[in-house]
């Protein structure tokens, strides 16, 4: 499986909703690897955007020097984060990058035309729209831009793609996103201008070969990133000709962009197609859209560093639902921490360890009998099949629940000799099975777990989650 998160503008740097989609592609690619499944999940950051540049001007830096420092700042988020990605390309720096557009934009050669445009232009979205404000809520007032620019035929594929997306060859989730495209394209395909002055971007960008008074646009350059990052040994052919599962994530402010413009592009080229796309919604907070420039509280290194990374990770994959906004704030993922981790699964493990050791010495008996954990693996394979980040989290925390009643059912401390032997080797198997399956979700954690029942005779435990609540 090939997995890809969108890779973000570089003018300030993240905040926790860009976390959100690199854990959830982080879940999916443990998730796979983890079956025995050849996986490559790739992210990066989008350094050729006129929002960069603006930015270094406003802060007095050469765009090169604010595109490094913010562009370290993203893929610093793997140590962050605890993810897994095999691949960051930086658009700006990649070796093979600005070549890997320059022969897209051939390819597509029969469908591109010059041609005078006026339109309204929001430097937020990097997109012409024929009216303001701007849908996503950015606030700068739309720009009037009048210049001659190159167009791609988009309309040419208009047909193509309803039957792409209708057959569910390229499969879109939720489906009520995948509606939301099809009434899109249903409703006609206008041409799209694919490029941009050199002197409006101040000369940041790939030119547009043969054209140096243009540059190529900073959505079709980005796009590209999903091949163009393919290019040493192989990884082309591997991930994108033979590869049968191609995984694009999302959020749903860029739908139109990778579920119309990308498939329309590689048609034209005669590339290979993605098949899946899953779109996320969006993280608020007080009922508005994080973003990098608002000033919310919600910068995950600083939350990270506050609460440690397995909250913020459960946070990001127990609270945010399949569909439908989620409103973050620190108490509510303390909250979450304490009842899941600390009191729920800490509190597990810590009593689980501590009666084998006091009522059985350490020693580990064979389980008594299975508790719920045979049947998660199959349900948390539905549920990321599905792209339910929550619904697969939920399905883990059925052993947790599961062994906590049966603690209390049995009582451990009350039994005999042999009654403890049957039912504290029925919760250490439980909680060795809790660390397998919480792996792909939380790895730190499930690590810790791991080695707090492994062996043949316990250890005393120490405690595994802190309490957060006193912190929020």
């Amino acid at each position: 499986m090939y997995i890809t998160t969108t890779i973000p503008y570089v003018n300030a740097r993240p905040h926790l909703g860009h976390a959100l989609e690199l854990v959830q592609a982080d879940v999916l690619a443990r998730h796979h690897r983890r079956l025995g499944e050849p996986v490559r999940f790739q992210t990066g950051t989008d350094d050729n955007s006129l929002k960069n540049v603006l930015a270094a001007e406003a802060e007095g830096v050469p765009v090169r020097e604010l595109v490094d420092r913010n562009a370290a700042a993203f893929e610093g988020l793997r140590g962050t984060l605890d993810l897994s990605f095999d691949s960051f390309i930086r658009t700006s720096a990649h070796h093979g990058h600005r070549a890997g557009v320059a022969e897209i934009w051939r390819a597509t050669a029969h469908d591109l035309y010059q041609r005078h445009y006026e339109g309204l232009y929001c430097v937020g979205c990097e997109q012409f729209y024929p009216q303001g404000p701007c849908p996503d809520g950015h606030e700068q007032p739309l720009q009037r831009v009048s210049e001659e620019n190159w167009f791609f035929r988009l309309s040419r594929y208009q047909d193509a793609l309803l039957d792409l997306i209708g057959s569910g060859r390229l499969r879109i989730e939720p489906v009520a996103r995948r509606n939301e495209v099809l009434a899109f394209v249903e409703a006609g395909l206008a041409d799209i201008s694919v490029s941009r002055s050199a002197a409006r971007v101040k000369g940041w960008g790939i030119p547009v070969p043969g054209d140096p008074g243009q540059v190529v646009y900073v959505w079709w350059d980005a796009l590209a990133n999903y091949v163009t990052a393919l290019d040493g040994g192989g990884a082309y052919e591997r991930w994108w000709v033979r590869e049968p599962r191609k995984v694009h994530l999302m959020g749903k402010g860029v739908i139109r962009f990778h579920a119309v413009y990308w498939p329309a592009m590689l048609l034209s080229a005669g590339r290979p197609l993605p098949t899946d796309i899953f779109v996320h919604d969006y993280l608020t907070a007080g009922g508005r859209k994080l973003s990098k420039s608002s000033g919310d509280p919600a910068d995950p290194v600083a939350l990270v560093a506050a609460y440690g990374v397995d909250a913020v990770r459960w946070w990001l994959l127990r609270e945010v639902p399949r569909v439908g906004d989620a409103d973050f704030t620190e108490a509510r993922l303390a909250a979450r921490a304490d009842e899941d981790l600390a009191n729920g699964l800490g509190n597990l493990v810590n009593r689980v360890a501590t009666m084998v050791c006091r009522f059985l010495d350490g020693h580990v008996p064979p389980a008594g009998e299975v508790l719920a954990e045979t049947s998660v693996g199959g349900r948390v394979s539905e549920a990321l099949d599905d792209f339910d980040f929550r619904r697969a989290a939920l399905a883990v925390w059925t052993i947790v629940a599961d062994a906590n009643r049966y603690v209390e059912r049995t009582h451990p401390w009350q039994q005999s000799r042999a009654g403890q032997e049957a039912s504290l080797g029925t919760l250490v198997h439980a909680c060795r099975a809790l660390a397998v399956e919480l792996e792909p979700f939380l790895p730190g954690a499930a690590a810790r777990v791991a080695a707090a029942v492994s062996g043949e005779r316990l250890s005393s435990p120490k405690p595994l989650f802190p309490r957060q609540a006193r912190r929020a």
